[in-house]
């Protein structure tokens, strides 16, 4: 037998502010050192560069390989803005990123998760490969996902290490 609700209603002016959830860390750090993070920027303000077409993506290259250099630093540094949700602590530090490449514009991160149930199973690639290709000088990303070698806690970084109390 189904019993009957009561419930009032109350008509309002207008709604009481709602309060902002704290930033997130990363924001903070980034506007304490001057620089906001926006990941769109360049990825829609700038055209890609058309890769040479007589150069192949694997040949060897003098000059470009110090850009490739700054542009894996940039790479790992946008890596860096993406966090577990379930950790607090960023993919890079967490020993996640096995590998970062980048050829003509192309990069490729080899990862892997901390398990293969993780709930962000299914969105932690597309993230990576978003934040990648928003990096000013990547037309295009790779994201191969490998549980081998699977993740352990000895991947991790010293700074993530301390970050969770491990040292």
């Amino acid at each position: 037998m189904m019993s009957e609700r009561a419930f009032e209603i109350e008509e309002v002016g207008e709604a009481k502010p709602v309060a902002k959830a704290p930033p997130l860390r990363a924001m903070v750090e980034a506007a304490s050192s001057g620089h906001t993070p926006d990941y769109l920027d360049g990825f829609l303000k700038h055209k890609p560069e058309p890769a040479a077409a007589d150069a192949p993506m694997d040949a060897p290259m003098d000059a470009p390989m110090n850009a490739n250099v700054d542009l894996v630093e940039e790479i790992v540094a946008a890596l860096r803005q993406i966090h577990d949700p379930e950790i607090p602590v960023n993919i890079y530090d967490l020993g996640l990123i096995y590998n970062v490449e980048v050829a003509g514009g192309h990069a490729v991160v080899t990862m892997t998760l901390t398990t293969p149930n993780c709930p962000v199973a299914e969105s932690m690639p597309g993230e990576v490969e978003i934040r990648v290709c928003a990096v000013p000088g990547v037309q295009s990303c790779d994201v191969n996902l490998v549980w081998d070698p699977a993740w352990d806690p000895g991947k991790m970084s010293d700074e993530a290490r301390l970050e969770m109390g491990m040292l």
